[in-house]
């Protein structure tokens, strides 16, 4: 036996290496699953490494920095220098093409608005956070009377991501940065987890699935939802899911290989089993019963209750809007979600080619509303790809209260855009459930990038604002942007371009709406934490 193992270790390590590759060799040729291994042994696997990491070489060396979707290097690269507090600046001009369709257009003032030195938004010297809080100009329930009406800290907010589809050290990240800014944190369908609760104000989103207020066979339980909002004040509004812009008319979607024990408990499901939400609500049936819905968990909870949807044909719109001219009742606030989002798992089908894009969604609702007279009774919120200064500002001039984010926050706590939310493979620990990748992921760094990103985002949105002359985003009117048209060289005021004008939001200055008694929270964190 000695010399059997003094033979083996006088045996070049060469010699072992060629046999190895002797073996791959021949197990390639042998095997008949891939074709391209069969075909060219030990290289063919190169092909199959290069297709895994495709997603990052071309954001990185391959694409322009216009190019990459969904979102291109320079907005990621903005994204990640705000959140870092580092120089988000840009030289030497614009490198955009400007005739291109769509592309956006904000128009100055000959004179930008001055502001008095005792003005909240005069200065942004980061010792003081209401000199970067935009309140929103409406009071969420406030036209219906609820019990606990509110109004929301910041007009930029946290998207529906659930604790499941993002790790729980990426929610408890956004939470904490939440809670450090002021604006609130959407739950996403998957259910209120122990970290949400880290001191944001938050909005309790309910899916087809009701995670988190349904009983053993997947129906819907008022008694846990009203017992959840009595345990959880932090809780300020709930948002009824009736579709998403990644794929509406499908419901969510969790792979089995992400449902942990932990999951698994806070959703009512079982560990390890694909969770295929159905595309309807079993609660109510038509517009008419979903409006009786609402009216009965407002009443239950005395929260706002709003519904947030994908769009695409219209005709259950003009119905809501006509029961709410009959009735005076219905949803607090309308969320718009645009074809164009999706931060988890979806067909390509679906997320390529179902529901309009945000742009056109928005402005088919808003004109169902404005027409007949009931954008002062809704809070609209819009969400898709608003992340961005010049987007918000387009969005809040075409009719949005508020602006939710959901994939420029991940990226602003360390997101790649690798496209893998789906595999339970994320690398930056973001959306995935592997502990070991993300053990990489610091709440404590994470969460006050999070907050620096926003930050800057209601920085840069209030000096927009004031070089349109204007004190708060809410007074931007659609003849105040323009879009180009494309090759005709034209652009035109967005009132042109989508027919119809945004209907004058009454506002009394930015004071007022700091004063006021349903603001959203800046209570001590220890008041929220279960």
């Amino acid at each position: 036996m000695t010399a059997l193992f003094t033979f083996i270790g006088a045996i070049p390590i060469w010699v072992y290496l060629i046999l190895l590759l002797a073996g791959i060799a021949v197990r390639d040729i042998l095997q008949k699953k891939h074709t391209i291994q069969h075909n060219f042994p030990l290289v063919g696997h190169f092909r199959y490494m290069i297709e895994k990491i495709g997603p990052e070489l071309r954001q990185y060396i391959v694409a322009n920095n216009r190019e990459e979707l969904p979102f291109n290097r320079r907005q990621r690269s903005w994204i990640y220098a705000s959140s870092k507090n580092e120089n988000n600046y840009q030289g030497f001009g614009t490198d955009q093409n400007m005739q291109e369709a769509g592309y956006v257009f904000i128009k100055p003032a000959l004179l930008p608005r001055k502001l008095p030195l005792t003005h909240p938004h005069h200065a942004y010297n980061g010792k003081d956070p209401d000199h970067y809080t935009i309140p929103c100009t409406k009071v969420i329930g406030a036209f219906h009377k609820r019990e606990r009406p509110y109004r929301p800290r910041s007009v930029v907010n946290v998207s529906g991501m659930s604790f499941g589809s993002l790790s729980s050290k990426a929610i408890e990240s956004l939470n904490k940065g939440s809670y450090e800014f002021g604006n609130y944190h959407n739950t996403g369908e998957g259910g209120l987890s122990p970290y949400h609760k880290f001191g944001a104000d938050v909005v309790f989103n309910m899916g087809t699935s009701y995670f988190g207020v349904r009983d053993a066979e997947g129906n819907f339980e008022m008694e846990r939802l009203v017992a959840m909002v009595r345990k959880n004040p932090s809780v300020r509004l709930i948002e009824l899911k009736l579709s998403q812009g990644a794929k509406p008319g499908k419901g969510g979607v969790l792979p089995g290989s992400k449902i942990t024990a932990e999951i698994a408990e806070i959703r009512g499901v079982m560990v390890g089993k694909d969770v295929v939400s159905p595309p309807y609500h079993s609660a109510f049936s038509d517009v008419q019963d979903m409006v009786a819905f609402i009216e009965k968990m407002a009443a239950a909870t005395g929260l706002p209750v709003g519904i947030k949807s994908a769009v695409g044909k219209m005709e259950m719109w003009q119905e809501l809007a006509d029961i709410m001219v009959k009735t005076g009742k219905g949803p607090d606030f309308i969320t718009i979600d645009g074809g164009e989002g999706g931060t988890g798992a979806a067909p390509p089908s679906f997320a390529d080619h179902v529901s309009l894009p945000w742009v056109y969604a928005f402005s088919a609702v808003y004109k169902v509303f404005h027409a007949n007279d009931l954008t002062d009774k809704i809070t609209f919120i819009a969400s898709g790809k608003l992340g961005l200064p010049a987007q918000a500002v387009m969005a809040f001039a075409m009719g949005a209260d508020v602006i939710n984010v959901a994939r420029e926050a991940m990226m602003s706590i360390g997101c790649i855009q690798a496209q893998s939310c789906h595999t339970n493979r994320c690398p930056t620990g973001i959306a995935t459930n592997n502990k070991w990748l993300e053990a990489g992921l610091d709440p404590s760094l994470k969460s006050r990038r999070f907050a620096n990103y926003m930050r800057t985002m209601a920085k840069e949105l209030i000096e927009l604002t004031h070089a349109a002359g204007y004190e708060h985003p809410c007074q931007f009117g659609m003849n105040d942007v323009d879009i180009s048209m494309g090759d005709n060289n034209m652009t035109k005021p967005l009132a042109q371009a989508y027919g119809y004008l945004k209907v004058p939001v009454l506002y009394n200055g930015i004071q007022t709406l700091l004063d006021c008694p349903h603001l959203g929270n800046r209570k001590a964190k220890e008041e929220f934490v279960a």
